[in-house]
C-alpha cells in the first residue's frame, strides 16, 4: 500500500512537470482538423460578440467556405478582402478522450493569432504573452511569414494532457481561431491550421496526420535542447526572452523529448544570427542564458566550461553535418583555443527542428580566448595596449561606429571592433587599436617589412591559421569572420590571428567566385589583407610553415586519424541524421552554394572523405618552405632564444632603459634599435649592454632585436614616454 501511495504521488508530480509521462505512451499519431476543412468565418471588420470563441455562440449567421483564407497565394483556398483581422470557428467530434495523451495545433499564418478550444485559449503566435482576446483592429509588432507555401512545416503548439483534460469533452467541441495581420498595406494574409491528437491505442477514429507531420515524442542518442518562446517569432533583432531545456542523460544512455531536464531549465535571451545563413529554412542562433532578472548566467552547457554566451549552427547547405564539427575539432588540436562543440537536436515550440552543433561564442575568457580583460578604466600604460578581439566580417564600411577602414591597402580592409564591442570602448581605446594597426600595416609596406613584421604579429599562430584555413579551403577564408586578437605589451604585445570560425563553406561546399577543386591556394581569391601575402613571402616564415606542416602530417593531419575523426562524429550523430533529413529534405537537391549534390548522407560523407585525401596530397606537394630545412636546427633555435631571453625594463621608459638576459655579455651579441619603419637608429655590443640613454629620441613606439653571431634570436617592442 504505501508503495502505491509512493508511486501514485511520484506519478502526480511527474503529471504537473513531465505534461502526463506516467500515461500510456502514445501508439499513433490521428489528425481531427485540417486546414482545408470548412470552416465558419467572419471577416473583422469590428468587433464580435465577447462569446464568439465559446461552444455555445450561435455561428450560423457567419460565412462559411475552406480555409485556408488569405489574399490568394499558393496557400489560400478561400480569397478574402484587405481586412485586419478574420475570425474562424470549427466543431469537431470526439469519440473517447481516455485515450488521447496529448494534441497538437499546427499554425501556419500570417501575421499573428490567438486559439481557443471551448473557449480556453490554448495558443497564440507572435501576440506576445497569454492574455486577454485581442481587439479586431489589433496588430502584431512584427511580422510573420506564412510556411507551407514555401515547402516548410508550420509551428506547433503542444496541449498536454493536464490541459487536455480539462478543457476536451467527449462529443462536440469547439476549435476557434483570431488571425491578424500587421497591416492593411501588408501584401499576404494565411490561415492554415491543424488540430492532431496522440492516441494511445490502435483504434482509428480520425484521419491520418499531413504527411509533413513529425511526432514530438522521439528518443535521441545526442542530448536535446527545447526552446519555448511563448508564442514569440525568433528574430534576428533584437532579442527575444525565452525558456530553454537542456536533457543530456550522460553517455550511452538514450534522451526523451519528456525527459526532464538536466543540464539547464532557464531564461535565455536569443536571436537568429548569420547573413547569408538566413536565408536557409534552417536558422542559426545566437543566446545569452540570463537569470531571472535578466542578468548574465554562466552555466555549463553539455560539459563546456560556465559561460553565458552561445551558439547554436544548424548546418543545411553543408549536408555532411561535420564540416565544422570536425574543423574545430582539428583547431582544438593545433591552437591554444578554439570553440568547444557538442552535437544536439533542436525542438523549438515543440517543432523538431534537427541536428544541431552547440558552439562556444567567441569571447574573451580565461575558458576561452585567453587575453586581459579591457575594462573603461585601462585608458594609459601597459593597461590600454592588450585585450582586443576584432575581425573582418560583414560590416557597414561607411560607420565608424562598428569598426575602422585601414587607410592602406587597395581596396583597404575594413576592421570590425568585436570584443570588446563597439558600444563599449573608449574613444582613447578605439584610437589605440586603430591606430596600432595603422603602423603595423605601414610597417608591411616598407621595403625591410621582412625585419619589422614579426616585431607585430605572432608567427606561430599566423602559421597555424593560414594552414586550416588552405586545408579546409573555405569561400570565406580571409574575409569574413577573419578574426584577430591582440595580447598586452607585457604579454608580447603580438597580434595572434583567430579563433578560427565558419567552416560550412569549406571542403568544396561552394560553387562561386573561387576554385573548390582540391588544388590550388584560396588565399589569392579570398584575402581582403595585402599584408598577408607579404608575410608569406618571408622564407624564414616559408620554412617555418614547411616544419609546422610535416609536423601536422605525422599527427593531427594523419589520414588514418582524420578518417577515424570523421567516422566517430558520424558514429556520435547515429540514427539522428535520418530524422534531421526527414525534418529537412535536402539530399540530392541543390542549396546554395553546393558544388557537390550527393544522392545521401553516405554520398556526401564519401564526397568530403575523397576531397580531403586529395587536398593533403597536394598541399604536401606545394607547400611553402624549403623542403631540404633542417626544422631540427629551428627547435634548436628557439630553445636558444629561451635560454638567452632579455628583458627591457623600465618600460615604457623616459631616458633610461637597461636591458639584462645571460645572453648579453656573450663577445658576439648584438643589439640594435630601430623605429616602427625598420629602420636602424644604433647598435649595441656586448661591452655597452648594460643601460642606454635614448634621451635624444622622440616619443614613440621602438623595437630593439637581439642577435648571436649574426643570427636573430629575439625581437621586441619598447616604448619612450
Amino acid at each position: 500500500m504505501l508503495d502505491f501511495l509512493k508511486h501514485s504521488v511520484i506519478c502526480a508530480f511527474l503529471l504537473f512537470v513531465l505534461s502526463n509521462n506516467c500515461q500510456a505512451q502514445i501508439d499513433h499519431w490521428e489528425t481531427v482538423i485540417y486546414n482545408d476543412d470548412f470552416w465558419n468565418y467572419r471577416l473583422g471588420f469590428s468587433e464580435p460578440a465577447s462569446n464568439w470563441m465559446q461552444v455555445e455562440y450561435d455561428d450560423s449567421n457567419w460565412s462559411t467556405s475552406m480555409g485556408g483564407f488569405g489574399y490568394g497565394d499558393n496557400d489560400d483556398n478561400t480569397l478574402i478582402p484587405t481586412v485586419i483581422s478574420i475570425y474562424i470557428r470549427k466543431k469537431f467530434e470526439l469519440v473517447d478522450t481516455s485515450v488521447i495523451r496529448t494534441a497538437l495545433l499546427h499554425a501556419d499564418y500570417d501575421d499573428a493569432f490567438v486559439a481557443y478550444i471551448n473557449g480556453v485559449e490554448i495558443a497564440r503566435g507572435n501576440f506576445g504573452l497569454p492574455g486577454n482576446a485581442p481587439n479586431f483592429d489589433a496588430t502584431p509588432q512584427t511580422d510573420h511569414e506564412a510556411v507551407l507555401y514555401q515547402g516548410g512545416i508550420p509551428e506547433s503548439y503542444p496541449i498536454n494532457a493536464e490541459t487536455f483534460d480539462e478543457i476536451f469533452v467527449e462529443g462536440e467541441n469547439t476549435l476557434a481561431i483570431q488571425i491578424h495581420n500587421i497591416s492593411t498595406s501588408s501584401s499576404d494574409f494565411s490561415s492554415n491550421f491543424f488540430l492532431s491528437l496522440g492516441i494511445t491505442d490502435n483504434s482509428m477514429n480520425y484521419g491520418a496526420p499531413p504527411n509533413w507531420f513529425f511526432s514530438p515524442a522521439f528518443q535521441s542518442n545526442l542530448p536535446l535542447l527545447k526552446l519555448n518562446t511563448f508564442g514569440q517569432n525568433i528574430e534576428d533583432d533584437p532579442r527575444i526572452v525565452a525558456n530553454l531545456q537542456v536533457i543530456d542523460n550522460g553517455p550511452g544512455a538514450l534522451n526523451s523529448s519528456n525527459d526532464f531536464p538536466t543540464d539547464y531549465d532557464g531564461r535565455i535571451s536569443i536571436e537568429v544570427r548569420g547573413n547569408s545563413s538566413q536565408l536557409y529554412e534552417k536558422k542559426n542562433y545566437g543566446f545569452e542564458t540570463q537569470d531571472e532578472i535578466g542578468e548574465n548566467n554562466n552555466v555549463s552547457l553539455l560539459g563546456m566550461p560556465e559561460e553565458n554566451d552561445w551558439i547554436l549552427h544548424g548546418p543545411f547547405s553543408d549536408k555532411s553535418l561535420i564540416r565544422n564539427a570536425l574543423t574545430f575539432n582539428i583547431g582544438r588540436s593545433m591552437m591554444p583555443y578554439a570553440s568547444r562543440t557538442k552535437f544536439c537536436e533542436l525542438l523549438i515550440n515543440d517543432n523538431y527542428e534537427g541536428i544541431y552543433l552547440l558552439m562556444e561564442k567567441i569571447k574573451r575568457d580565461s575558458a576561452r580566448v585567453d587575453i586581459a580583460k579591457l575594462r573603461p578604466e585601462d585608458i594609459e600604460g601597459d593597461e590600454l595596449t592588450g585585450g582586443y578581439i576584432f575581425r573582418l566580417d560583414w560590416a557597414n564600411e561607411n560607420s565608424s561606429f562598428d569598426g575602422w577602414s585601414s587607410p592602406l591597402g587597395n581596396p583597404a580592409p575594413y576592421y570590425s571592433y568585436y570584443s570588446p564591442s563597439a558600444q563599449n570602448l573608449l574613444p582613447v581605446q578605439k584610437n589605440y587599436i586603430s591606430s596600432w594597426m595603422t603602423d603595423f600595416e605601414t610597417a608591411m609596406q616598407q621595403q625591410n617589412f621582412a625585419f619589422t613584421f614579426e616585431n607585430y604579429i605572432d608567427v606561430e599562430s599566423f602559421i597555424d591559421y593560414f594552414l586550416i584555413n588552405e586545408f579546409t579551403k573555405q569561400i570565406d577564408a580571409y574575409k569574413l569572420s577573419f578574426y584577430m586578437h591582440k595580447k598586452k605589451d607585457s604579454n608580447g604585445g603580438k597580434l595572434h590571428m583567430g579563433p578560427i570560425w565558419d567552416f560550412n563553406l569549406g571542403y568544396s561546399n561552394f560553387d562561386f567566385a573561387c576554385n573548390p577543386n582540391p588544388e590550388g591556394w584560396i588565399y589569392p581569391c579570398t584575402s581582403r589583407v595585402f599584408w598577408l601575402e607579404k608575410i608569406l613571402s618571408v622564407p624564414s616564415v616559408r620554412n617555418k610553415m614547411n616544419c609546422r606542416w610535416q609536423h601536422l602530417r605525422q599527427d593531427i593531419l594523419d589520414v588514418d586519424m582524420l578518417m577515424g575523426t570523421i567516422d566517430s562524429l558520424i558514429q556520435e550523430l547515429g540514427p539522428a541524421v535520418n530524422r534531421n533529413f526527414d525534418r529537412f529534405n535536402v539530399l540530392g537537391q541543390y542549396i546554395w552554394p553546393n558544388f557537390f549534390i550527393g544522392s545521401d548522407h553516405e554520398e556526401e560523407i564519401d564526397f568530403l572523405k575523397q576531397w580531403i585525401l586529395l587536398r593533403l596530397n597536394w598541399m604536401d606537394n606545394n607547400i611553402y618552405g624549403d623542403p631540404n630545412f633542417d626544422c631540427d636546427a629551428l627547435v634548436s633555435t628557439e630553445e636558444t632564444m629561451k635560454e638567452s631571453y632579455i628583458k627591457a625594463y623600465p618600460n615604457p621608459f623616459d631616458q633610461f632603459i637597461s636591458f639584462t638576459g645571460p645572453g648579453l655579455k656573450k663577445k658576439d651579441a648584438e643589439l640594435c634599435i630601430h623605429d616602427v619603419f625598420g629602420t636602424q637608429i644604433s647598435c649595441y655590443h656586448s661591452n655597452e649592454l648594460i643601460e642606454l640613454d635614448l634621451s635624444t629620441i622622440n616619443t614613440g613606439m621602438y623595437f630593439f632585436s637581439y642577435k648571436e653571431k649574426g643570427v636573430l634570436i629575439q625581437t621586441g617592442k619598447i616604448v619612450k614616454k
